[in-house]
């Protein structure tokens, strides 16, 4: 079955550029005209895949970008674009600054306060599941395009496609994420990824947050080539781990509560998924269906029906083979079983696995690793449900009784 793929092909430039340019020693005079056709090569790239990345943020912020360099670097547009075989780092990347100040680290700037951040966490995966910031879980379909995180520092997007055609089912194709500009730490800054393209440098080519006195409190590490890259905003106290699995992204985030909340209008803000979960017409009851899943399978066992195909799995069999990663049956566990039977991709199993592996590394409390199904009750307005604990059900049961009497 084909992948529904982008046709603006800005990264397969970005990386092209990168690679011409990557290395571990500083840019020197002599070192100029080979960078100038480096980026002439750059600037012809997107030239050719301009008609397919118009409206594409990625695309107009490495054309900004290839303007910018031009110009630090006295760069004729007219020469070779032929590739060079030099490998150097872009301005700024190749100086590491020990003495960034003091507000480009979040958690050193905390003996001010009275108190230490508190750190949540978010986490998006497989078909796709969200947990929140809020620790409530949640099944959707949110195809296309999604904000996940939106406030005053940076914007997070998800694009979801069908997994098959016809089917609900749809998984994470794209990522966009834009760290602003703040103070004298970074530059603004765009990271993009997308099926089979997981980049370890921004969509200039950069590696850190630009040529500010703290662009080092912004990195990005690539852990493992083309599957797992982590995202260092010390200026924000944040981590962002992106990974590949097969063919669709995983999203994992920890960041404190006061920057979650670091919005202008917090009333009018909109959608943000991490924040206030999928609406509720978009969310999908996978406990429900995985009970019917279950049934049939048992079914299926006492009367004749038509063979599954080799590729798919039963109820049983996908048990079994979420327990060979996920051992405890929680809600992670649950939504492999779920992708597995839904899509019949065994990578979807690695990805509940390391969804909950990047938990277990980012969130801050680890009572609360393993999240179970709990009663539900819907909030006001277009929102996602809020979980309650059965015991406070009960407590209200016994209110209510009390004041019949």
């Amino acid at each position: 079955i084909p992948a529904v793929t982008s046709p603006c092909k800005i990264l397969k430039c970005n990386s092209e550029f990168w690679a011409a340019t990557s290395g571990s020693h500083h840019l020197g005079a002599e070192e100029a005209p080979e960078f100038c056709t480096a980026l002439r090569a750059y600037a012809h790239c997107t030239r050719r895949t301009a008609r397919t990345c118009r409206g594409d943020l990625a695309y107009h912020s490495a054309v900004h970008g290839i303007d910018d360099l031009m110009v630090q670097h006295n760069c004729s547009k007219d020469g070779p674009t032929s590739q060079p075989r030099l490998r150097t780092l872009p301005p700024g990347d190749s100086q590491e600054r020990s003495d960034s100040p003091e507000i480009c680290h979040y958690e050193k700037s905390f003996h001010k306060h009275s108190a230490a951040p508190n750190y949540t966490h978010c986490g998006l995966f497989g078909d796709p599941h969200l947990r929140t910031f809020t620790d409530t879980f949640q099944t959707c379909k949110v195809q296309g395009a999604w904000p996940l995180i939106d406030n005053n520092y940076l914007n997070v997007q998800v694009t979801n496609t069908p997994v098959l055609p016809g089917s609900s089912a749809t998984a994470t194709s794209k990522l966009t994420i834009i760290f602003k500009s703040f103070q004298e730490c970074v530059d603004q800054k765009v990271y993009q990824a997308e099926m089979d393209e997981l980049p370890a440098a921004f969509v200039d080519g950069s590696k850190n947050g630009g040529d500010k006195h703290g662009a080092n409190s912004l990195k990005i590490t690539e852990k493992v080539s083309g599957q797992h890259i982590e995202i260092q905003a010390k200026y924000i106290g944040t981590t962002i781990v992106v990974r590949q699995v097969g063919r669709y992204l995983t999203f994992a985030v920890r960041m404190p509560e006061e920057v979650v909340n670091a919005v202008e209008d917090r009333d009018s803000q909109g959608l943000y998924l991490c924040l206030r979960g999928c609406p509720v017409n978009q969310q999908i009851d996978f406990q429900t269906i995985r009970s019917a899943q279950a049934t049939e399978g048992r079914a299926r066992r006492k009367g004749p029906s038509l063979p599954a195909p080799p590729e798919a799995f039963t109820y049983e069999t996908a048990t079994a083979k979420c327990r060979e990663k996920l051992p405890v049956e929680d809600l992670y566990f649950q939504s492999c079983v779920f992708d597995l039977l839904t899509t019949g991709d065994v990578n979807f199993m690695l990805a509940a696995y390391y969804a909950f592996e990047d938990v277990k590394m980012l969130h801050s409390n680890k009572d609360k690793l393993h999240l179970y199904e709990r009663t539900r009750v819907l909030t006001p307005g277009n929102t996602a449900p809020m979980e309650t604990h059965p015991t406070l059900w009960v407590a209200l049961l016994c209110l209510c009784w009390l004041c019949l009497l």
